[in-house]
C-alpha cells in the first residue's frame, strides 16, 4: 500500500461496533434475521436474510450516519452537515439531521432516482445535484461546508461510519447465537466498502473462520481488483450500471484497510443478473428490493458464493426502487 493509499484515521474495532449498537438503540431498526427455507432447498445450505429493507428510511445507511452525527457536539450542530450521496445516505443523513435538530445538504447526482432525490427533500434536507461525468461531488462539497461551517458526513471512509454500519453484522452474530448457530459465510453489496468492513468486523470477532464476501455490479468490482493487486483500484468508468447506490470510483482507504486483511474475497454480477433477483426476492421471498440492495442475493442465487452447506447469511441492504425500476426488474425474467 502506497503512502497515499494509507488511511489517516484510525480504524475501527469491534469495540467501536458495540459502542455504536448502544447510540443507535431506539433510533435505528433491530431489522430481523429470516430463515430462508426456499433459499436453503436451492442451495443446500441453512440461508438466512438480513433485509435492511425494513430499516429507517429503507436501508442500512441511517445506522452509520447516525451513530457519526450523534457524535458531534451540541454546539457544532447548529451550522448542520453536508453529505455526498446517490439516495440512501443521503436519506440516512436526512433522518439523522431531523431527528437531531441540524440542517443539512446533500450533494447528489442528477441521474439519481427521482424517489430518493424527493425523499430526501421530504426528511428537510436541502439538495444540491451534480454531473458523474464532468463534475467532482467532493470538491462541491467541501465547498459548501467550508462556506457554512458545515460538517462532512462521508458515506463510507470514516471509523464511526464504518462502526455504525457494522451493528448490521453485530445483529446478525446475536440472532444467530439464539439460535446457537455462528455464521460460515455473510455476503453484503459494497460500493465504497463500509458496510461489509463493519459487518466482517463483528463478525470475525465471533467467527473469524465465516467468509465475508464483497458483492459487487460487473464492470464496478474495485473490491475484487483491489484485492488481487493489493492496492485500490478504480472503476474505469462513473456509471453505466442501474445498481446506483453501488458506484463508487474505488474502495476507500480505510474500508479497504479493512477489508483486505480480513475479507479478501469478492463476487460480481451482471444486470441482467440482479434484476433476476430483484424478481425472485418479490415471487418467492415477498420483498421489495432496489438493484444495489439485491447484489448478494444475485451472487447467491447465481452460484458466485460456492456455498457448500453450514449457515449463510444474506444481506439485502436496501429497498429504495422506484416503480418504473422496479417493474423492469419484474418484466426482465
Amino acid at each position: 500500500m502506497s503512502a497515499s493509499q494509507i488511511p489517516s484515521a484510525p480504524l475501527p474495532t469491534a469495540e467501536d461496533v458495540d459502542a455504536a449498537a448502544a447510540r443507535l438503540l431506539g433510533f435505528a431498526v433491530r431489522t430481523p434475521l429470516v430463515f430462508s427455507p426456499v433459499l436453503s432447498e436451492r442451495t443446500g445450505a441453512d440461508v438466512f436474510l438480513k433485509p435492511e429493507t425494513l430499516q429507517r428510511t429503507g436501508s442500512f445507511k441511517f445506522r452509520g450516519a447516525f451513530n457519526r452525527m450523534v457524535q458531534i457536539p451540541e454546539e457544532a450542530r447548529a451550522a448542520g452537515v453536508v453529505a455526498c450521496s446517490s439516495g440512501n445516505h443521503a436519506q440516512g443523513v436526512a433522518a439523522a439531521a431531523k431527528i437531531l435538530g441540524m440542517p443539512a445538504v446533500i450533494v447528489m447526482p442528477h441521474d439519481a432516482p427521482a424517489l430518493k432525490r424527493d425523499r430526501t427533500r421530504a426528511l428537510g434536507a436541502e439538495v444540491v445535484g451534480y454531473d458523474r461525468r464532468t463534475e467532482d461531488r467532493d470538491a462541491i462539497a467541501r465547498a459548501i461546508a467550508a462556506e457554512r461551517g458545515a460538517i462532512m458526513v462521508p458515506p463510507y471512509d470514516d471509523p464511526h461510519i464504518i462502526a455504525g454500519q457494522g451493528t448490521v453484522g453485530l445483529e446478525i452474530v446475536q440472532d444467530l447465537a439464539a439460535l446457537g448457530r455462528v455464521p460460515d459465510l455473510v455476503a453484503a453489496n459494497a460500493s465504497g466498502g463500509g458496510l461489509v468492513a463493519g459487518i466482517a468486523l463483528a463478525v470475525k470477532r465471533v467467527a473469524p473462520q465465516a467468509r465475508v464476501v464483497v458483492c459487487e455490479p460487473a464492470g464496478f468490482d474495485d473490491h475484487a481488483r483491489s484485492f488481487r493487486s493489493g492496492v485500490r483500484e478504480r472503476n474505469a468508468q462513473p456509471d453505466g450500471s442501474f445498481c446506483d447506490a453501488l458506484l463508487a470510483p474505488t474502495p476507500g482507504a480505510i474500508t479497504f484497510e479493512i477489508t483486505r486483511r480480513i475479507v479478501g474475497e469478492a463476487a460480481a454480477v451482471t444486470d441482467a443478473e440482479v434484476a433476476r433477483a430483484v424478481e425472485y426476492a418479490f415471487r418467492e421471498l415477498k420483498l421489495v428490493v432496489e438493484p444495489g440492495g439485491a447484489v448478494a442475493l444475485a451472487s447467491l442465487l447465481e452460484g458466485r458464493l460456492n456455498v457448500t452447506g453450514g449457515t449463510a447469511v444474506i444481506v439485502l441492504s436496501g429497498g429504495n426502487v422506484d416503480a418504473e425500476t422496479f417493474t423492469r426488474c419484474l418484466a426482465a425474467v
